[in-house]
């Protein structure tokens, strides 16, 4: 396993993991951990597909990261 593929495992399983915590209620999927969490996760991985050139997943986890910023600036907002 190579760097990249560790920043890559990384950012999945952030991702994953917030999946997870909502499966199982432990967070709701409004509450700012869940968002967060999102938002690095995708953020990593994206990283990750730039450095691997593998344009689908950049596309993917950008627009999974970008989604999740919009969702935390909404809930700031309400705020």
């Amino acid at each position: 396993m190579n760097t990249v593929d560790i920043i890559g495992f990384l950012g999945v399983s952030i991702i994953l993991l917030a999946f997870l915590l909502n499966l199982i209620n432990a967070i709701s999927n409004k509450s700012i951990w869940y968002i967060l969490l999102n938002l690095t996760g995708a953020a990593i991985a994206c990283y990750a597909s730039i450095l691997l050139k593998y344009v689908p997943f950049i596309i993917l986890e950008g627009i999974w990261a970008l989604v999740s910023l919009l969702a935390l600036i909404k809930l700031f907002l309400k705020k």
